[in-house]
């Protein structure tokens, strides 16, 4: 029996699936609620096809635990996203219509034909690293809200404002020396308490999770903390969003904006400064943050001494002639 593809198109309350052959010739669909059967009933049903592949739309959303449930069953699953799904509607009627069974159809024809799909692999220590990192960055954007209405406030119980960074102990101590004056006063300052109250928690809450976060990758067995920079919240995005493959110097080097510059990028007297005792052969750790082609610190050496200046790569400039000697050029020439 030849191979069959089936299609997903997973939604919070149902599933659509469609079966497809190799010439894409419909094979047959069926709709499934989202529940504890879901697993179950999709493959009863697609149990006439022994060599069958499954393509959901999304694995990484809503059909993440579908796709959990399937790849526990021994299935194999693809990952196809959905602009792929948008394409293949296009090119098919000239639209992006968009109704369940076509998305499923148009996710397994996209699968059976695109080379751009990423096989879903079982969760492993690399989930756990970006779960935890995902929640530090949440926690992070819920502390930077927190503290910017909580400078608002303040600026309008103190004269002048705050100018220094906002934490709970400085907030604490601006507020000890607020006087509140009349309803609308007291009003602001317990406002502002609030604040200071929710502030407190979500830096507790970001402490608790470093702790785990820094476990994670410590039991990870990661090489990338040796890399100047690269903190436990660093490498458990790198390692979460990656995989494992990038759980290493090397591994990360293949990543965008990460790799070091090759030597003919820059002079044979130009040394990197950004990094500890670069240029001075005390390291070899090369540098890994982004680094911008219009603006990139070296180290000129000139005869036997080395001098240190910030030297800027930048387009060579386009000199004009002064208008006079324009002029003269013209009145020579004619």
């Amino acid at each position: 029996m030849s191979a069959v593809m089936i299609g997903v198109d997973p939604h919070k309350g149902s599933h659509t699936a469609v079966a497809i052959g190799v010439a894409e010739e419909p094979l047959g669909q069926v709709r499934v609620r989202a529940s504890a059967a879901q697993a179950e009933r999709l493959l009863a049903w697609a149990a006439s096809w022994p060599q069958r592949t499954w393509a959901v739309e999304g694995a990484a959303g809503l059909g993440h635990l579908l796709d959990w449930q399937l790849v526990a069953a021994g299935e194999r699953v693809l990952d196809v996203q959905p602009k792929l799904g948008a394409r293949v509607r296009l090119l098919a009627s000239g639209d992006t219509n968009k109704n369940d069974p076509n998305d499923a159809r148009s996710v397994a024809i996209a699968a059976l034909r695109s080379q751009a799909r990423r096989r879903v692999r079982p969760d492993d220590h690399a989930t756990v690293l970006k779960i935890w990192a995902k929640r530090h960055r949440d926690l992070g954007r819920a502390r930077t809200q927190v503290a910017c209405r909580l400078h608002a406030v303040l600026c309008e119980l103190v004269p002048g404002g705050v100018s220094k960074r906002i934490t709970a102990a400085y907030a604490a101590r601006v507020l000890e020396q607020v006087t509140a004056s009349g309803a609308v006063g007291q009003a602001r300052r317990d406002l502002a308490g609030g604040f200071l109250d929710d502030l407190r928690r979500i830096d507790a809450q970001m402490r608790e999770v470093r702790k785990r976060l820094t476990a994670a990758v410590q039991a990870s067995g990661t090489t990338l903390t040796e890399i100047f920079g690269v903190g436990p919240v660093i490498a458990a995005i790198v390692i979460g969003e990656t995989g494992d493959g990038a759980g290493s110097p090397a591994g990360t080097a293949s990543l965008p904006t990460t790799a070091p510059l090759r030597p003919g990028c820059l002079p044979a007297t130009a040394r990197f400064t950004g990094c500890p005792g670069a240029g001075t052969g005390a390291s070899t750790t090369p540098c890994t943050w982004p680094q911008s082609p219009r603006s990139v610190s070296v180290t000129a050496t000139a005869g036997p001494t080395t001098t240190r200046r910030s030297l800027r790569v930048r387009p060579p400039k386009r000199h004009c002639e002064p208008s006079s000697a324009r002029s003269a050029t013209l009145s020579t020439n004619t």
